[in-house]
């Protein structure tokens, strides 16, 4: 029942709280929620601290990750794991809550997206707009400072916020880039132009 009750207020709060910036997928959807609520509940920043908590704990306890990826895991079991860990960290009301609408939905599986997506929302409200950029060798610094300042004209940035720029390195993209800002993806990899090309040479053949 009151997962039910959470899950109202948090369309009304998704409603009369606007997000920094746009985000999809289900884990966005619930991150936007999330991020509405902890406006008008509590804190932004406290709420990306809570989230980096359970975040941690999951990670290093084999047992609670194992609970959060089992779709087949009873809602009683959910609600239990929940518990146990909104008592163990402490969560405010409106975290416990949050966590028990995903337990509720059986949503637990997208806490780790649900997390990076509210990471971007914490801060964009904060003034910080994250871009990574995946290279398959690591980029020159006259080469980043570029591409940071194409970024920073680009609408997804703008003047008055502060940009980010995070260089992730995978010798899987064979070469060109991957950027990758607020909830944009640009794929100028060459491994995605060859799965195309594979793509098209399997449909013309």
């Amino acid at each position: 029942m009151l997962s039910k009750v959470f899950t109202r207020s948090l369309a009304a709060a998704a409603k009369s709280v606007k997000p920094p910036v746009e985000l999809f997928g289900v884990d966005g959807t619930y991150a936007n929620a999330l991020y509405s609520a902890s406006v008008q509940d509590s804190s932004v920043s406290k709420a990306y601290k809570d989230l980096g908590e359970i975040n941690k704990l999951a990670e290093s306890d084999p047992k609670i990750q194992g609970y959060f990826t089992n779709p087949v895991l009873s809602k009683e079991d959910r609600e239990v794991v929940v518990k146990t860990i909104s008592d163990s960290l402490s969560l405010d009301k409106t975290m416990s809550n949050f966590l028990s609408v995903l337990a509720d939905n059986n949503r637990l599986s997208a806490f780790p997206g649900i997390y990076k997506k509210f990471g971007v929302l914490n801060d964009a409200a904060s003034g910080i707009v994250e871009a990574r950029i995946t290279s398959a060798k690591p980029l020159d610094s006259k080469i980043l400072r570029r591409l940071q300042i194409a970024i920073q004209k680009s609408s997804s940035v703008g003047e008055d916020k502060t940009l980010k720029v995070t260089n992730d390195v995978n010798p899987d993209i064979l070469g060109g880039l991957i950027v990758e800002v607020a909830d944009k993806t640009v794929d100028l990899s060459i491994s995605a132009k060859v799965a195309r090309l594979n793509q098209s040479l399997a449909e013309a053949l």
